[in-house]
């Protein structure tokens, strides 16, 4: 299984360290960013406020890391970092909740708690939403050194329509050039059926 807009092989491949959280797990395995990460041993927490959600995370067996079903805009992640014996420095940040207001107010709360990250994937559903989030979120993120690496992640719909929904960042100490999505799935993608996959 892999994620929606290929956010798991993002990470797989511009991450230094094998660790992450996800903001908004929902799902243990449909369209999740952190399934496949979990397969390849990484270590890392979810937050997921849906508390529906719960009885499908308990269900599943081959996923061992925690899951906390929690609000994202209160939650303590250093006390979660402390938990689940990570360092404040993180390979990846996954961002999607609902609205973007939320999705932007957690991920303000996740850094102004000083975790830093190799690289994020932030929701900001520009597509639907009348706020410009994905303009916002880039000046915010700037200021804490961290990058465009890859803008214009669409979804296509049934009537063939792309639908821009995040932009993908990654820390400034990270060599990457940016790209649009299209450029990054030629290149990435290209080099996974190379390999045989990841």
């Amino acid at each position: 299984m892999i994620s929606q807009a290929h956010q798991d092989l993002f990470a797989l491949t511009t991450a230094k360290n094998k660790t992450y959280i996800e903001i908004g797990a929902f799902d243990p395995i449909k369209w999740s960013n952190t399934y496949r990460l979990e397969m390849n041993d990484w270590k890392g927490f979810g937050i997921e406020f849906v508390t529906d959600m719960k009885h499908a995370w308990d269900q599943i067996s081959e996923r061992k890391n925690k899951v906390y079903f929690e609000n994202a805009l209160t939650f303590n992640y250093i006390n979660a970092i402390e938990e689940n014996n990570l360092g404040t420095h993180i390979g990846y940040l996954s961002c999607d909740i609902e609205p973007p207001q939320n999705t932007f107010a957690a991920l303000k709360r996740v850094i102004e708690q000083g975790i830093t990250f190799d690289c994020i994937t932030f929701e900001h559903d520009k597509y639907q939403s009348e706020v410009d989030f994905d303009s916002e979120v880039r000046k915010y993120l700037s200021k804490f050194g961290y990058k465009v690496a890859v803008e214009d992640v669409y979804f296509i719909t049934g009537k063939k329509l792309k639908n821009y929904f995040e932009t993908w960042f990654v820390n400034e100490d990270i060599e990457f050039l940016p790209e649009s999505f299209d450029q990054w799935k030629f290149h990435k993608l290209k080099n996974v059926k190379r390999n045989k996959g990841i």
